[in-house]
């Protein structure tokens, strides 16, 4: 899988932009602030439908525009595809999006055509961050390659709020119980046993890869596991879930909030036995956030039997020399798109295009 060529008209510092990109290394490079990451940025947007940055997509926008316009080409091992995202300004207004010229009305319609892995230095918060930052890492990565999975993730959070909403005014009034609680706790237990699979699924591989990854790195030991809020002895089922719900509710209605569900779970990871989060040092937490993000790319070769495109922001200057070395042979024979301020490690060859960037322009 790799992307052809890439086309911004108004988004984020650009004001018109097109390249075609290498199969293999993309090396983008120039000062801070200039435009560099919005490249990349741009890319990860047909993968997940969203920036991985901005809180609203009016960001995306170039400051006095009314709308941003963005082209893609890319391949997999099937078929060539086009895409074209349209963002605009309005207060109302959606994006809209089409693939191979087709509208996409649900932004689940544009998962899995292109997969993306991308490398920050905010990964680190993988280890040391908070549950929701690992939440987001696991469903981002999930809903990449099963579109269904954010449909029932969507149908869950939407569950969710109704739940809270009423137990917020059971809690307000005094009142004990509402059939509306067990209503929704259903619907919460149908797509949450679902959802807890796939987590469950995807991090049991996941930690393989990673376990595999981080020893070859260092030689140390690391663990990454599921840990979900609703636990229990046996397989979680769709009963199992809702008896586990049931049982909290006099304590939720107490609370006036939910006290249990998959938007509780977390993942777990140790190094030699030991907690990363608390016991693990700067360059072990690294060096597990990096295992992770290459064991996720691992994943999707596994399912699609393909690699996905590869988007390195700025992270080879926070790796140390032995670090750079792994990664560098792991990414050698991808597509893979790398910005970096540092000029040193700037190197044309037959294998790597390379694209200065200076004030939202490209010099090719």
């Amino acid at each position: 899988m790799h992307v052809n060529s890439l086309k911004l008209i108004d988004f984020r510092n650009y004001k018109s932009a097109e390249i075609e990109l290498s199969p293999m290394t993309n090396l983008i490079y120039g000062n801070n602030a200039q435009g560099k990451t919005n490249l990349l940025e741009a890319v990860y947007m047909f993968a997940q439908g969203r920036s991985h940055r901005a809180r609203s997509d009016k960001e995306l926008i170039r400051f006095g525009a009314l709308f941003a316009m963005l082209d893609i080409t890319f391949e997999d091992s099937e078929r060539s595809h086009s895409a074209k995202m349209r963002i605009k300004r309005e207060k109302s207004g959606k994006k809209a999006i089409w693939i191979n010229s087709v509208p996409i009305n649900k932004l689940s319609r544009l998962m899995s055509y292109l997969n993306v892995v991308m490398f920050s230095p905010e990964d680190l918060e993988l280890v040391k961050g908070s549950p929701a930052f690992r939440r987001h890492f696991i469903d981002s990565a999930l809903s990449q390659i099963y579109p269904k999975y954010l449909v029932e993730l969507s149908d869950y959070g939407k569950a969710l709020m109704q739940k809270n909403s009423l137990l917020k005014q059971l809690h307000s009034s005094g009142k004990k119980h509402d059939e509306m609680l067990s209503v929704w706790n259903m619907t919460l237990a149908g797509k949450g046993a679902l959802i807890m699979k796939h987590r469950s699924n995807f991090l049991e591989l996941l930690g393989e890869y990673a376990k595999n990854i981080q020893s070859e790195i260092s030689g140390e030991d690391l663990d990454v596991t599921y840990a979900p809020s609703v636990k229990s002895g046996e397989e979680m089922t769709e009963e199992i879930f809702l008896e586990k719900l049931e049982a909290y509710q006099p304590h939720e209605i107490e609370f006036g909030s939910s006290l249990s569900g998959i938007q509780r779970d977390d993942m777990k990871i140790t190094i030699n036995g030991r907690e990363a989060r608390l016991y693990g040092s700067q360059g072990q937490q690294r060096t597990a956030a990096l295992a992770i993000k290459i064991a996720q790319a691992e994943y999707i070769r596994h399912i699609r039997d393909e690699y996905p495109v590869l988007l390195l922001d700025d992270i080879m200057s926070e790796l140390d020399i032995n670090r750079r070395l792994y990664l560098s042979q792991r990414i050698r024979d991808k597509q893979v798109l790398i910005t970096t301020t540092d000029t040193d490690i700037v190197k044309s060859t037959a294998e790597t295009k390379l694209f200065r960037v200076n004030g939202g322009e490209i010099e090719v």
